[in-house]
């Protein structure tokens, strides 16, 4: 693959012009903190600037089609979602989540051209420093080549890097009878025999050290063992005890309190597209509650969210 020749002819501009660029790009980005989900801290974002962006697209159009990404992988995907990841998980009894600790800065060039060389995809030293500079970052001048979170070209990366990890553990779940899924940094595992999850923390943290260069490692205290009559949660979906998708209780009554808020006319239009997502959310994910919804407000009410 010659990635010097494909900007050339996507860009129409010369090899030292592209040279000059690539040596900057890992400088250009923006980078700021938005608050983690779960309220403990704040994660960094570096989001490229709009040529860099470009680039970025151009490069992933070109990889997406010669870098393999594991079944097991449910983000990032065309036609897959957060559903899909859940229902993998909805007939069985035993859940175990994992989570991979700082994720995509743990990605460093040297891990993608590793993979990349164990997939028979050789690159030459000109385009190896081309894609350590135009898919990766530097925080500071000082810093360590990282993916960034904001960059276009990251999910690909960061699915191609985990493609062995993945397949190895995917053969090893079968053979024990577990369901395994990743979603980004999130690892579920599920299965009806008891006890044969224990093991399993170990045995992932061993495999992550031998494919993945020791660079990604397991954030232990996010590691929840669960079972059928506790609340299972998979990538923000609840499983409930007779194997159906739910939002869970908490979220439909933040979601009908809303709907009552904006019948009284008392919503803002922040709260009112925060709402839209909800809604949205909930039709997809368990649409029996969105015709409850319908039912107590009115067709009327929810079509007219999507319409004021």
């Amino acid at each position: 693959m010659d990635i010097m020749l494909l900007l050339k002819t996507m860009l129409v501009i010369s090899e030292s012009e592209i040279l000059k660029f690539s040596a900057t790009a890992p400088h250009r980005y923006k980078k700021y903190r938005i608050p983690k989900r779960n309220g403990n801290g704040k994660r960094r974002i570096a989001h490229p600037s709009k040529e860099l962006k470009f680039i970025q697209r151009l490069i992933v159009n070109k990889l997406e089609s010669i870098l393999p990404v594991h079944d097991s992988a449910k983000a990032y995907k065309k036609g897959v979602s957060i559903k899909d990841n859940a229902l993998a998980h909805k007939n069985t009894r035993y859940m175990l989540k994992m989570d991979c600790k700082d994720f995509f800065p743990s990605i460093e060039p040297q891990l993608f051209f590793k993979v990349a060389s164990s997939c028979g995809i050789n690159f030459s030293n000109l385009d190896k420093e081309l894609l350590s500079n135009l898919l990766f970052y530097k925080l500071t001048r000082r810093s360590r080549l990282k993916l960034s979170i904001g960059a276009p070209s990251s999910p690909l990366v960061s699915n191609f890097v985990m493609y062995f990890f993945d397949a190895a553990i995917y053969e090893y779940c079968s053979e024990l009878g577990v369901n395994y899924t990743r979603y980004a940094d999130d690892l579920t595992f599920s299965t009806n025999r008891k006890e044969v999850l224990f093991e399993f923390p170990k045995v992932i943290s061993e495999q992550l050290k031998k494919h993945c260069n020791g660079s990604i490692k397991v954030n232990s205290i996010k590691t929840v063992f669960s079972s059928k009559g506790h609340n299972r949660h998979v990538t923000g979906i609840t499983i409930t005890n007779d194997s159906k998708l739910s939002l869970g209780r908490s979220k439909k009554r933040t979601i009908s309190s809303l709907i009552h808020k904006y019948s009284l006319g008392i919503l803002t239009d922040e709260q009112k597209d925060c709402l839209r997502g909800h809604i949205s959310f909930a039709k997809f994910v368990e649409p029996a509650f969105f015709i409850r919804m319908e039912k107590k407000y009115g067709k009327e009410v929810i079509q007219s969210i999507f319409s004021d």
